[in-house]
């Protein structure tokens, strides 16, 4: 047995296998473009190192397609399969990444809790708990899971940068902003700490320091994967748009955003679709870019990874004019609900399906349907996921809705 970078025990004899699994770990954390190359060359080094398989499951599980995730399961199955003489971390740790390819994230949340718990090293653990309050909606334990082994990494900017972004989700922004100055300048490196920067900077309405802030730091972010890569420039495009600077929107989408995407990721494809969607409510004509998303869509019609992808998902191809698939889309939202445990069903039923025929409304320019879908769920669009500046845009579809309804009863009334 060895030990890696943070100082926990891998269950391997290979200092080859240790140095990939530091390097896939520097690159989780980093968001770093090569994850992926590490970890199968962990593998490569000692194939029966359960823990390097149970990353490689992780990491196709964090791509949230069902390409990734059928790439995730012979990882799991051989991770398995050695855990005879495994430590008792890396056992929790495979049971979580177990627990997750069978959609059953309340139990991997608590097998992440417990591993930060008791090994409060394995960042790894935190990075993805918080992963997993993200996307249900519980900002709380998001910042906690992070704030409770500060204790134990001192000066570790990645974990900073963690802190930094659950104390904004928590609106506790000058907090937020002091740590992830502090994680930068550890490190100018550290894309999420730029990112927690400018979700605070957003919040206040810092509109001009934010795009310099952010352009300051764009140089650092080519060795960023496809989805961090877009989303910092996404930041960088709500700021313009706030300017009321569309041509300078489009151009970043055009050369930052959907340019630099990974088409097949559904990470960058939400960014993408957001960010016309956001023109389109301030009236800006996107041309033909619905119609050069949509293709990359069909896939995504069964597969229901995130519900917060699906809304998404959902407009795009009613903009670009394939209601046919939206309608295959809806019905197989409500079949998904049967397969998926009580945890995450609720949310499903009740949240994200009544919303996804409201986001269905509008792209049909049904307002009194949007109205009438979105107003009940408003309140709880948190249980979807997504940041505070994600889950925005669905109030602000809302709000068009609502005075485009208005307006027109307005008319009415006085012609």
């Amino acid at each position: 047995m060895l030990k890696d970078a943070q100082g926990l025990i891998v269950t391997t004899d290979s200092t080859q296998a240790i140095a990939a699994i530091n390097r896939f770990s520097d690159q989780m954390l980093a968001y770093g473009k090569d994850a992926e190359t590490a970890i199968l060359e962990a593998i490569a080094a000692d194939p029966t190192c359960a823990l390097a398989h149970a990353y490689a499951a992780a990491y196709y599980l964090t791509q949230e397609n069902r390409k990734a995730w059928q790439q995730a399961l012979p990882y799991l199955q051989t991770a398995q399969q050695n855990c005879a003489k495994i430590t008792k971390r890396e056992y929790l740790y495979v049971q979580a990444i177990s627990a997750w390819a069978n959609q059953e994230i309340d139990v991997a949340i608590a097998l992440h809790e417990q591993i930060t718990d008791q090994f409060p090293r394995d960042l790894i653990s935190v990075q993805q708990g918080q992963y997993h309050y993200f996307y249900t909606g519980n900002k709380d334990k998001l910042c906690k899971i992070a704030q409770k082994v500060l204790p134990s990494n001192p000066e570790n900017h990645y974990l900073y940068g963690m802190v930094a972004f659950g104390l904004e989700q928590c609106h506790q922004l000058n907090a937020a902003e002091k740590i992830a100055r502090q994680a930068i300048a550890l490190n100018r490196y550290d894309a999420w700490a730029h990112h927690a920067i400018a979700h605070v900077m957003e919040t206040q309405g810092r509109v001009d320091e934010g795009i310099a802030w952010m352009e300051n730091f764009a140089d650092t972010w080519e060795n960023c994967n496809s989805m961090l890569y877009t989303h910092n420039w996404w930041h960088i495009a709500l700021y313009y748009l706030d300017l009321k600077n569309y041509q300078k929107v489009l151009q970043l989408y055009d050369q930052h955003i959907w340019q630099r995407a990974n088409k097949q990721s559904p990470k960058d494809q939400v960014g993408a679709i957001s960010l016309l969607l956001r023109l389109e409510l301030r009236g800006v004509n996107v041309g033909d870019r619905w119609q050069g998303i949509s293709p990359y869509l069909y896939s995504r019609i069964d597969e229901h990874a995130l519900p917060f992808q699906d809304l998404h998902y959902v407009y795009a191809l009613t903009r670009a004019g394939h209601d046919d698939w939206v309608h295959q889309m809806l019905v197989s939202m409500q079949h998904h609900t049967f397969s998926i445990n009580p945890f995450l069903r609720r949310s499903w039923l009740e949240v994200a399906i009544p919303a996804a025929r409201g986001m269905f409304a509008h792209a049909k320019g049904d307002f009194r349907t949007t109205i009438a879908e979105l107003q009940p769920v408003l309140s709880r669009l948190h249980e979807i996921g997504g940041s505070h500046a994600q889950r925005v845009l669905f109030r602000q579809i809302y709000q068009d809705a609502l005075l485009t309804v208005q307006k027109e009863s307005w008319v009415y009334a006085v012609s």
